[in-house]
C-alpha cells in the first residue's frame, strides 16, 4: 500500500485481465481501468505475464492484489474455473510474485474479492451482520462475510438442491441456455436462495454479475424471506476486492 492509503488490485476473468489503483479510503479506482485480454490458452505463465504488463502499463511499483478464478489456500490454485486447468496445484502467489521481480502479492479468489468490496464499500455496506454475496454468471460465485471477516473460498454454487447444483438450476447462462423468462428464472434463483439462508441465516444477500444490472425485473419476483440487493460496484468490484486484500491480510 501507498503512503496515499492506495493500493493495486488486478482482476483475472476469462476474458480479461483488468486492473487499477484503488483508494482504500473510498473504494474508488484512482484512474481508469486498464484491461489487456486474458492470454489463450490462459496458462500460467501466460496469464502472469500479462499481469506484469499490465502493472508495468500503470507504472506501479508497490504489492499487488490478485484475483482468480480459483480455489486458492495459502496461495496454491486448488481448482480452475474459465482458465486453463493448469493452473490447478500451481502456487499462483510464487508465480505472480516472480513475474513482479518478487514484490508483494496477494492471490485470493474473485467472488471474495467482490464481496469484500460490496461489504465494504458497496450495496452491503449499511448492513451488520453476515452478508452473503452471490454472482450470478456463467456459474455461482459465492462470497460469505460475518462484521466484515471473510469465510473463504465458500464455492456454494456447487452446493446441491434434489440432486443438481445450485449453478445449473440458477446461474444467468441457465437462463439464457434453456430460454428462461425472468419469472421462469427468478423462481429457480429463490429455490436457491430459500436453501442457502436456511443453512446460513444472513441479514442481507447481494446479487452481483452482469445480470444484477436487470435487477428491477427480477428481484422483486424472488420469494425468500432475507432482503436481496443488486451489487454496486459491477466491474469495479474485483479490483477493489484484490486491492483491500493486500492490506490487514484477508486473502487465505
Amino acid at each position: 500500500m501507498s503512503a496515499r492509503g492506495h493500493a493495486f488490485g488486478i482482476d483475472i476473468g476469462g476474458s480479461g485481465v483488468k486492473g487499477a489503483v484503488v483508494d482504500l479510503a473510498t473504494g474508488d479506482l484512482v484512474h481508469k481501468r486498464i484491461k489487456i485480454a486474458t492470454p489463450q490458452p490462459s496458462t500460467p505463465n501466460a496469464v502472469a505475464a500479462a499481469v506484469a504488463e499490465l502493472v508495468a502499463a500503470a507504472k506501479w511499483h508497490g504489492p499487488v492484489g490478485i484475483t482468480l478464478p480459483a480455489v486458492v489456500l495459502g496461495g496454491l490454485a486448488r481448482t480452475a474455473a474459465n482458465i486453463d486447468k493448469s493452473w490447478i496445484g500451481t502456487d499462483a502467489r510464487a508465480m505472480f510474485s516472480a513475474a513482479l521481480g518478487g514484490r508483494e502479492v496477494t492471490v485470493l479468489n474473485d467472488a471474495d474479492a467482490a464481496g469484500l468490496a460490496e461489504d465494504r464499500y458497496g450495496a452491503a455496506k449499511a448492513f451488520a451482520g453476515l452478508v452473503l454475496m452471490l454472482t450470478f454468471g456463467t456459474g455461482i460465485g459465492s462470497a460469505l462475510l460475518y462484521h466484515g471477516t471473510l469465510v473463504p473460498n465458500t464455492e456454494l454454487g456447487h452446493v446441491e438442491i434434489d440432486g443438481r447444483k445450485t449453478e445449473h438450476r440458477a446461474a444467468a447462462s441457465v437462463k439464457e441456455r434453456e430460454g428462461l423468462s425472468y419469472e421462469q428464472w427468478a423462481a429457480e434463483v429463490s429455490t436457491v436462495l430459500i436453501t442457502l439462508e436456511n443453512l446460513f441465516w444472513p441479514n442481507v444477500i447481494v446479487a452481483g454479475g452482469g445480470i444484477s444490472r436487470d435487477a428491477e425485473q427480477w428481484i422483486p419476483l424472488l420469494t425468500n424471506r432475507t432482503t436481496v440487493i443488486p451489487a454496486h460496484l459491477k466491474n469495479a468490484a474485483g479490483i477493489v476486492g484484490a486491492a483491500m486484500a493486500i492490506d490487514a491480510g484477508l486473502a487465505p
